[in-house]
């Protein structure tokens, strides 16, 4: 396996039904099976899971809420998302821990770094939640926070397309994929991956990233056993 401790992150809209919200069975099911099968290879792997089928902070404007309560709110969407996963992993035998940025200790373990790390040691699935538990931060800056802590190998974005274009595929026929780009090239492109603020966390610790269609069956395993899918950005 070419990575050893990977984190993944997930939107809140990839667990939610078609109306894209709420939570799906049938995509839960298939998170598991592609989670399944890198715990089968002994791939140490942590997630963080978004809100955004429940409620995302930027929505709060659009409510008239503060913008701070909206972003907890947020925060707290994410640990039912975390919580949703962590009962269909482990009626599949499958060992979690839901580590809480908020401390809630009736439901989630408080985050420490130690702590995370050594659940990873144990081969357990650790399930990041509550963001970084500060407001005006998006997952995707837990996300490469996180994966900085526990020192992964890469973070994996799990999208529904097959990688990062040129322009966006669901609007522009003529985008053409692109396989690798550096971080540079990204800034000059403009390209949309991540905001900036953790794009920029993983360019400044030179932390790798994938773009991967998630929605694939067999994505993930192909991906870290060497197989050309989505793009990587380094």
């Amino acid at each position: 396996m070419l990575y050893k401790r990977i984190l993944l992150k997930l939107s809140g809209e990839s667990l939610a039904d078609e109306k894209k919200i709420g939570l799906s069975k049938p995509k839960i099911d298939h998170y598991v099976s592609e989670i399944k099968s890198l715990v089968s290879k002994k791939i140490q792997l942590s997630i963080v899971i978004g809100g955004g089928n429940i409620f995302r902070g930027l929505d709060a404007k659009k409510q008239n809420l503060d913008p701070t309560q909206g972003d907890y709110m947020g925060m707290l969407a994410t640990v039912i998302n975390g919580l949703a996963l962590q009962t269909a992993l482990e009626k599949e035998n499958i060992k979690t821990r839901v580590l809480s940025a908020i401390e809630m200790n009736k439901v989630a373990e408080p985050y420490i770094r130690r702590k995370a790390v050594r659940h990873l040691e144990k081969g357990r699935v650790v399930i990041f939640v509550a963001g970084t538990g500060n407001p005006y931060f998006t997952t995707d800056t837990a996300a490469s926070l996180r994966a900085l802590e526990i020192d992964a190998n890469i973070i994996i974005k799990g999208t529904r397309v097959d990688g990062v274009y040129t322009s966006d595929p669901e609007v522009d026929k003529n985008a053409t994929k692109i396989d690798k780009i550096s971080f540079d090239e990204v800034y000059e492109k403009k390209l949309q991956i991540m905001d900036m603020t953790a794009f920029t966390l993983c360019r400044e610790n030179k932390l790798p990233i994938v773009v991967l269609n998630i929605n694939e069956s067999g994505n993930l395993l192909k991906f870290v056993e060497g197989s050309q899918i989505g793009t990587i950005i380094k």
